[in-house]
């Protein structure tokens, strides 16, 4: 994309200094908006799995002589949404 908009610029304004510039701004709004992707992917999946466990939460209080939870699958399941997540960033990387 950048080597495209690079020969575009340049042929149109046949000027290397303003192919150059412009190809630089057209890098830096690329980086930015994945970084801005990335920031709002990780924001999305920490908010659905916090709504997913208030509900299993309300779930479980609404139930009638039922137990709490088990501290160790409640640690099991947030180590692997954690392990989820970390995954989901790192494959977002270029």
């Amino acid at each position: 994309m950048l080597c495209s908009n690079a020969l575009i610029v340049y042929f149109a304004s046949h000027s290397i200094r303003t192919a150059v510039v412009t190809t630089l701004a057209c890098s830096l709004l690329l980086q930015l908006a994945y970084f801005a992707s990335v920031l709002f992917l990780i924001w999305r999946s920490g908010r659905v799995s916090r709504a997913g466990q208030r509900a299993e939460h309300f779930d479980s209080c609404r139930e009638v002589g039922s137990e709490p939870p088990d501290l160790d699958e409640v640690t099991n399941e947030s180590a692997g949404l954690l392990q989820r997540d970390q995954m989901l960033a790192i494959s977002l990387l270029p």
